[in-house]
């Protein structure tokens, strides 16, 4: 039996790294500067080369990659294969530039310096990349992913991940003698099965995850679709792992066949956290992995090399930016946010060291440097940001025409919670006016049912704030709450309150109780699912029995007139002065208008009931 040292031996690092997370993060968001800064701090200081409270970084570290296998899975999710068409002269033209350009400059630098033509390739095209998840990070605290800016970062990035593939292709290439066929024919393997992993990871997600997710979604446990997420995800990851690619390309291609899914933001909202949480991890090993005896010692060639590479790249992306069709400040913005060196310099560097093109002399200062400007570029671009919103006039705004925004994440004006018989109603309404409002519900029929509609209805559960937010509530002019679970109606009723201030609230509810119960809750709007049903079908009743059917239409809205002042006394005053306080009573139904006799009981069950006397 393992002894209880054994079983708690976890904790003091899982200590750590949270106690530095909560000290380090707020301070820097206190300053102004960006989370990515605190947890990169926070990994220095707990490092070996600060308070050595975390003895062996690479073991965190490999963990903490997950963290970016989880954030371009939802990247993924975001995207459609027809925006990623329409993106393609971004992600293939000023991608592709950027790379090269970028590659060619710092790879003739490092071979002035005296690195061999394959090294400085290696440096060349580890330094160009950037680091996706710094950059996402910080364009998701802006909110500034839908712009422009952040759109052409995006595809810049975007592109720079795709070329990883065929860039640990090449390393074997480059340590291999020209001529030697067999290492030729060991790497035209390994693309073959690249390929083909590829194939099979689009195969599955094409035809097997929908079914898959809809039979899991059937029974109704949350923590299951929360595990098949993770499956999903972690199982791409490893399949493009164990076949030479990126862990992280193959969880972006899982997230990309998973973009047109109706259980979409259910999935996103059961990933965030441990995306969040990894994240931060990762921040942290990078920052960890900063060996400042290094910097000591060679401290002159790194405050040298880095501000030339932060301050070339952001010259390089601001001007390609420009030629592509972007203004000289959204290009600097771009700039300033891909400056870094990405988390693939990490990989790329390893790799051509234990292949034996990079000396160790030339890997170490170069992966110092990686994280050096992994740590100064955030606080560049930061400073960069608040220079053009102090000194850049509101004329010189970012342009929004041609703005290539993920289908639906704008244009929904309208959330709708739930799609039963009266969320279909009130849909089949606001289609007649052209709004096509994005709709959730966790019952796998009626989503099937909703294709139908041609609505963005999206398999998840309205009482959770994550699925809202990933539905787009925070963009939403209006959410409706179109369920018959009063319990759950009334929990998100308080959500939206707290947390979409902006949406008005309009609720279906379920009796004149729930309805005044509403009213004390303040939504914007509320009907009761049958009052309004019942008024047109008492007036259609005097119609057919020969009123005039402009005096049925008088009574009707006479009654209605009479209803809403009797349900806004109640709400005020209470039905029973009082009474209705008491444990156990109730608001009884009362008659709008005086009746014109007493009630009759026509049968004995009746009359016990009415307590009247036997006849």
């Amino acid at each position: 039996m393992a002894s209880t040292a054994s079983h708690v031996s976890f904790l003091p690092p899982i200590l750590t790294f949270c106690g530095a997370a909560v000290v380090a993060v707020p301070v820097f968001r206190l300053l102004g500067l960006s989370a990515v800064l605190g947890y990169l701090a926070a990994g220095v200081a707990i490092g070996p080369s600060g308070l050595s409270l975390v003895e062996d970084p690479q073991t965190i570290a490999t963990v903490a990659e997950l963290g970016v296998v989880l954030l371009l899975f939802i990247i993924g999710l975001e995207l459609k294969l027809s925006h990623l068409w329409e993106m393609k002269r971004d992600i293939f033209g000023l991608g592709f530039a950027q790379l090269a350009i970028t590659a060619f400059l710092l790879g003739t630098a490092a071979m002035a310096l005296g690195f061999s033509p394959p090294a400085s390739f290696v440096t060349g095209v580890a330094v160009a990349l950037s680091a996706t998840a710094i950059a996402l990070q910080m364009l998701g605290e802006r909110n500034d992913l839908p712009t422009p800016y952040g759109q052409r970062s995006f595809a810049i990035l975007l592109f720079q991940d795709l070329s990883v593939v065929p860039l640990l292709a090449i390393l074997p290439l480059l340590a291999t003698q020209v001529g030697d066929q067999g290492s030729l024919a060991d790497s035209l393997l390994a693309v073959s099965e690249a390929l083909l992993g590829i194939a099979v990871v689009v195969l599955i997600g094409r035809y097997g995850l929908n079914p898959f997710f809809r039979i899991l979604a059937r029974s109704g446990a949350r923590e299951v679709m929360t595990a098949s997420a993770l499956l999903v995800v972690l199982g791409a990851a490893l399949l493009m792992q164990e076949i030479g690619l990126s862990m992280a390309m193959g969880a972006f291609l899982a997230g990309l066949l998973l973009a047109e899914s109706n259980f979409r933001h259910q999935l996103e909202a059961d990933i965030e956290p441990f995306r969040g949480m990894l994240l931060g991890l990762f921040f942290m090993s990078v920052g960890m992995s900063i060996d400042l005896a290094l910097v000591r010692e060679q401290w002159v060639m790194l405050a040298l090399a880095a501000p030339v590479v932060l301050l070339g790249k952001t010259l390089i992306i601001a001007v390609l930016s420009r030629l592509f069709g972007a203004s000289w400040r959204d290009g600097l913005r771009s700039g300033t946010i891909l400056c870094t060196a990405g988390e693939f310099a990490f990989v790329l560097i390893p790799v051509a060291a234990g292949l034996g093109i990079m000396s160790p002399a030339e890997a170490q200062p170069l992966t110092a440097l990686a994280a050096i400007t992994m740590l100064l570029g955030p606080l560049l671009s930061t400073l960069v940001e608040r220079l053009l919103k102090n000194h850049v006039g509101s004329a010189d705004e970012p342009d929004l025409h041609g703005l290539n925004v993920p289908e639906g994440e704008l244009e929904s004006r309208v959330l709708v919670i739930g799609f039963g018989r009266f969320g279909q109603i009130v849909n089949q309404v606001l289609l007649a006016q052209g709004i096509q409002a994005t709709v959730i519900d966790r019952d796998v029929e009626r989503i099937r049912d909703a294709g139908r509609f041609g609505l963005q209805v999206y398999y998840g559960d309205g009482t959770r704030l994550d699925v809202l937010r990933a539905a787009g509530a925070e963009k939403a002019e209006m959410i409706c709450v179109c369920i018959d679970d009063q319990e759950a109606m009334m929990k998100i009723i308080e959500i939206i309150h707290e947390n979409f201030q902006n949406a008005r609230s309009f609720v279906r509810a379920y009796d004149r109780i729930h309805a005044i119960e509403l009213m004390n809750r303040d939504v914007d709007y509320q009907i009761r699912e049958v009052f309004e049903s019942a008024i047109v079908f008492g007036r259609a009743a005097l119609e057919e029995l020969g009123t005039d059917p402009e005096m049925a239409a008088q009574a009707a809205n006479d009654v209605r007139k009479r209803d809403i002042a009797r349900l806004v006394l109640q709400k005020e005053v209470g039905a029973m002065g009082g009474a209705e306080l008491v444990v156990g009573s109730k608001i009884t139904p009362e008659p709008l208008t005086a009746p014109a006799g007493k009630a009759r009981a026509l049968s004995p069950e009746t009359r016990d009931i009415l307590g009247e006397g036997v006849i």
